[in-house]
């Protein structure tokens, strides 16, 4: 089997790709393990900033995010009990973010590439990224009980910080850059509508919590836990009970209450591999980038990385100049550091660490208080959640 572009893995990052290509004209095949109904099924993150946005609808992959998903212009951080909105819109020119679950955003890009696109084969599981120093990378895999080889041009990478493609490129020539964190998230999902239009950070002195959601009849939330918790611990109602304590305030703002169908726990770390490319193999996505989820960028930084090869790549065959494809871990990188700067403030600035002194309890405060009264500090918070520009 030969194609353009090889794409190991058909999360969003590498359906994405394989539709930006289709629309350049550039073939491809995705090569996913898993089946498809589980990749329409996972769930992951759900906040979507106006780049990303904005090159869904280009793809032509917006008609269902623009009926049923759900603009939001704005966040509310809570502390010390009091409420306080950032205004997205008004401290960045007009920009917003849209909740629409990534399981979503899978779901149409699936259809459009099964209905136009290249091969999208799933239980393909892609076993090495050979050769990829050389002109002609290849992909060694198995598909329906059968070893087979895809010969591409390029390979990308978005298969996961467990796949492959990383593994191909020696380890003398990487860096790793990483952090974790003694907390997690026990995520919980219910059957409940949202207790409040926007998303609500709180930060408190029993840790952080979360309110989201899904659609408006089901509620995502989410509880600061220690690292290692099982989830299966925290009985229903004593996760309500909670997150009633952490979401407390001194007006009248009342928690629903529903019934939860799903619960687990999610843990925190943040990591970098350098460089994001080597010869002809491309790393995107989670294969090359994990943050924290406080900030919501975890998808947001996988699209920018697709959007930056598949213009490098076009370029290249418009113009014969391999610039922007030399300059891909570079052009990558500056997004990914800053949105990493981004989620550890959050994460630092929201969640309550086991060995907090009263004076870290004190400046955490006095950080809220900064961007709650400074609209230089809330423009930097704004502007830096809404999205980096990609490229």
């Amino acid at each position: 089997m030969r194609t353009t572009v090889g794409i190991v893995g058909a999360g969003p990052a590498g359906l994405l790709l394989a539709r930006l290509l289709h629309r350049a004209g550039i073939d491809s095949v995705v090569l996913e393990s898993r089946d498809r109904a589980y990749v329409e099924q996972r769930q992951r993150a759900g906040i979507l900033e106006q780049g990303t946005v904005d090159v869904l609808r280009a793809a032509g992959a917006g008609e269902r995010m623009d009926r049923v998903g759900l603009r939001h212009d704005g966040i509310e951080l809570r502390f010390a009990r009091r409420r306080h909105r950032v205004d997205f819109p008004a401290l960045t020119g007009g920009r917003s973010v849209t909740v629409y679950a990534q399981t979503e955003v899978c779901k149409d890009l699936i259809a459009l590439q099964l209905a136009d696109g290249g091969p999208l084969l799933f239980e393909a599981e892609a076993l090495a990224v050979e050769d990829a120093a050389t002109d002609h990378p290849r992909v060694r895999f198995r598909h329906q009980g059968v070893e087979d080889v895809l010969e591409c041009d390029y390979v990308v990478g978005c298969d996961g910080f467990w796949g492959v493609a990383r593994q191909a490129i020696p380890a003398a020539l990487t860096r790793a850059f990483e952090r974790t964190y003694p907390f997690g998230w026990l995520g919980i999902l219910a059957d409940v509508p949202p207790s409040h239009d926007e998303l609500v950070y709180a930060r408190h002195d029993r840790g952080f919590a979360l309110l989201s959601m899904r659609s408006p009849s089901v509620s995502r939330l989410y509880l600061q836990v220690p690292e290692g918790t099982d989830a299966r611990t925290w009985a229903d109602e004593e996760i309500w009970d909670e997150l009633e304590r952490r979401f407390e305030s001194d007006d009248d703002w009342k928690l629903r209450r529903g019934a939860i169908t799903q619960k687990s726990v999610t843990p925190m770390r943040s990591y970098v591999h350098e460089p994001m490319r080597h010869g002809r193999l491309f790393l995107a996505g989670d294969a090359a980038h994990i943050v924290p989820p406080t900030g919501a960028k975890g998808l947001n930084l996988a699209v920018g990385d697709v959007v930056t090869f598949a213009r490098a790549l076009t370029h290249r065959r418009e113009t014969g100049s391999t610039a922007l494809l030399d300059a891909y871990s570079e052009t990558c990188l500056r997004r990914v550091w800053q949105a990493e700067r981004f989620s550890y403030d959050m994460t630092t600035l929201l969640h309550r660490a086991p060995d907090a002194t009263p004076f870290e309890d004190r400046l955490q405060l006095a950080r809220l208080e900064r961007i709650a009264s400074s609209r230089a500090a809330e423009t930097d918070l704004a502007e830096a959640y809404t999205g980096f520009p990609f490229g």
